[in-house]
């Protein structure tokens, strides 16, 4: 009994001495560690967060970051996103890598077919064909109708570049949409009446309507909707424009009684050199320019068009310009 009473209260003090120690000790240690820890993956993570950054926004405000704040979540969020920005990014470059490679396939096949009918007709009057009376002109005024094709895509190609440039700049005046609707008519009246096509207004809307825009570009967005709904149209059909009011605007509606557009094309009717029948397309005369050059000339004067069709039945095209003050 002796042997415990003697060395139980130093003993016990002793082991809850070197306890206490054991404990500060550790914590301590703990703490140190944890913090140079910290300190050591922070200096790793923070190139890569200023790095991600300096992507994301193309700048970096600040090189320094708070060591209070979860870095490790911030950059594992930053990751994330800008992943997810990137697969975009890379989404949208696939579709315009696809996008040019169609625009140049088509731009060489619009062009290949009037240079080569220039090329046969040409040889052909150079081979002896000049001084047979009975082809020399027909052979010229063929090769004169190729040449003028040519001319309408390269026109055509040109202002497309224009206006997605910025280049062309559009005036801007108030006049009367619905008179310069019927001057398109009266410009469309021999095609229309070779397919005895009627050209009028919607009820209600033959009175003036005043719009506030560019008037010559206006008219070329009217002659290419009244043309194309001359040519898709029906014999014995009709082409109606209607005007209705919207607040601060006009809507404008080219609504014709023809073969109609299946949906499946609407998406990219607008696309250039898109043809629905391009068989058809091509018979017409058209370079497939027309509704991509109509897309950009209401864009550039910040309003939208639209499409809406129906097989048999017909299509309608609507876009919307600013009433005039």
């Amino acid at each position: 009994m002796a042997y415990f009473t003697a060395y139980s209260p130093a003993f016990e003090n002793r082991i809850f001495s070197l306890l206490l120690i054991f404990v500060i000790t550790f914590a301590a240690t703990f703490v140190s560690f944890n913090s140079l820890l910290r300190i050591f993956i922070y200096r790793k993570i923070k190139p890569i967060y200023k790095a991600i950054s300096r992507l994301k926004s193309g700048n970096v405000k600040s090189g320094k970051i708070d060591i209070d704040r979860d870095i490790i979540s911030d950059v594992n969020n930053e990751v994330i996103r800008w992943e997810s920005e990137r697969d975009e990014e890379i989404a949208q470059l696939k579709k315009l890598e696809t996008f040019r490679r169609e625009f140049l396939g088509n731009v060489s096949h619009e062009l290949k077919t009037p240079i080569f009918n220039i090329q046969g007709y040409i040889h052909t009057l150079l081979d002896g064909g000049l001084e047979d009376k009975d082809i020399n002109v027909h052979y010229l005024r063929r090769a004169a109708s190729s040449v003028d094709r040519l001319c309408l895509i390269v026109e055509d190609l040109e202002a497309i570049s224009k206006l997605e440039s910025g280049e062309l700049e559009l005036e801007f005046r108030s006049f009367d949409i619905h008179d310069l609707a019927k001057e398109v008519f009266d410009s469309l009246e021999l095609p229309s009446s070779d397919r005895t096509i009627a050209l009028g207004f919607k009820e209600g809307c033959d009175k003036p309507f005043y719009v506030f825009a560019d008037k010559e570009r206006i008219r070329q967005v009217l002659v290419n909707l009244v043309v194309n709904s001359i040519k898709y149209g029906k014999d014995g059909g009709k082409t109606i424009v209607g005007i209705y009011d919207f607040d601060e605007k006009y809507l404008i509606e080219v609504t014709d009684t023809g073969i109609g557009i299946d949906t499946i094309h609407l998406p990219r009717l607008f696309e250039r050199f898109y043809r629905v029948d391009k068989s058809r397309s091509r018979e017409q005369g058209g370079t497939g320019l027309g509704l991509a050059i109509v897309k950009h000339l209401i864009e550039a004067h910040t309003e939208t068009i639209n499409v809406r069709s129906a097989i048999g039945v017909g299509s309608t095209f609507g876009f919307t310009l600013k009433k005039a003050k």
